[in-house]
């Protein structure tokens, strides 16, 4: 890598030492952190073009250059980390004619599920059962991949496994404790997820993470992996537990909707759907999550696409781990972590939140007819 301009290595030190989630660059304009969940401007000159394109003249890897000058957006890996100024998940992209970059910063060790503060005991268990699709699900910047890492991270110190990643692109390295490790990243080692998830069948894996579910060859790959006796991983942006098994059958056409169904159905483990919301301390944010785990009764109603009762199960479904948004925002409430005010804009049923934390409860039943 080519030297930094001293303009992005200020940047990148305020960064680190803000623990600041993203860096946002654009010509004509000051950088933009995001601290704590808000977007702060740095006191400074706004960026001029030249410093973006020095920036992405000396980082970008030569490997991705001929993409970048055909479609003005490309996504790589950024290490800094021998100069003290951090690792980045870098997208780089022409706005209006202009150059813009956004960064992810990535914090170098993978984060465990205690460290992320999240409590997720019953998608653990079901991950440790083996075979079956996971979902981790939320909008961009929701933390779905730092969740993902999380759960990878338990079992690399819980069994011994063979654990394969495709990653667009690689943000945390894992160190082989008693898994075993081979991570892919999409451009450089395969040419996309699809096609990693192929190979990845033939590689005797136990664990496989797809990044992101893409198009409809990479998810019917990986649906049959998990029929297939493998631990399949992935994300999805979906809002809600809803949505994102909803948008799983818009993959198909009407004609193979019947089918779909039933192998959904049968394949699905769990779903997580994520938000972050700020910390009370101001400190930083905190992962919020609904768990919808996929019990006998939640696979009958997939396997006939009864999609509308898919919230009853999930607020119905906590004797499997199940639970909705408002039970965490409540729990966090109650500890001190987060705000009432912020808990309420967060949630999707704000009445219901609030004659929760009231002492207000009602007991759904499992009736499904």
């Amino acid at each position: 890598m080519a030297a930094l301009p001293k303009i992005i290595k200020d940047l990148f030190s305020l960064a680190v030492s803000h623990a600041a989630s993203d860096l946002h660059l654009k010509a004509g304009r000051p950088a933009l952190f995001r601290v704590g969940g808000e977007l702060v401007a740095a006191e400074m000159a706004p960026l001029a073009a030249t410093d973006l394109k020095e920036l992405i003249d000396a980082t970008l890897p030569e490997r991705f250059r001929e993409r970048w000058l055909a479609t003005h957006q490309i996504d790589y890996a950024l290490d800094c980390t021998d100069l003290n100024l951090g690792r980045y998940r870098v997208n780089a992209y022409v706005e209006r004619g202009q150059l813009a970059v956004a960064l992810r910063l990535v914090k170098s060790k993978p984060p465990t599920l205690a460290q992320l503060n999240l409590t997720l005991a019953p998608v653990m268990k079901a991950v440790q059962q083996g075979a079956g699709l996971v979902l981790v699900c939320g909008p961009t910047g929701s933390g779905k991949s730092s969740t993902l890492t999380a759960i990878l991270q338990e079992l690399n110190q819980q069994a011994a496994k063979h654990i394969i990643t495709l990653e667009d692109p690689i943000e945390y390295t894992f160190t082989d404790e008693k898994a075993s490790f081979s991570q892919r990243e999409i451009g450089i080692d395969v040419p996309d997820f699809a096609a990693g998830l192929l190979a990845a069948l033939r590689q005797d894996p136990d664990v496989i993470l797809v990044g992101e579910m893409r198009d409809r060859d990479t998810f019917e790959t990986a649906l049959r992996a998990a029929e297939t006796g493998h631990l399949v991983l992935s994300t999805l942006h979906a809002g809600t537990a809803q949505q994102a098994i909803q948008r799983l059958f818009e993959f198909y056409p009407p004609e193979q909707l019947p089918l779909a169904k039933r192998n959904i159905s049968a394949g699905l483990k769990a779903v997580v759907v994520q938000t972050l919301v700020p910390r009370a301390d101001g400190t930083g944010v905190l992962p919020a999550s609904e768990v919808f785990i996929i019990d006998p009764l939640s696979r009958r109603v997939l396997a006939d696409g009864q999609f509308e009762k898919i919230p009853d199960l999930v607020e119905a479904g906590g004797d499997f781990g199940s639970r909705v948004l408002n039970q965490d925002l409540g729990k966090m409430v109650r500890a001190g972590l987060i705000t009432k005010t912020v808990a309420m804009t967060h949630s999707p049923n704000p009445k219901g939140l609030e004659m929760s934390l009231s002492g207000i409860n009602f007991q759904s039943t499992r009736i499904v007819s």
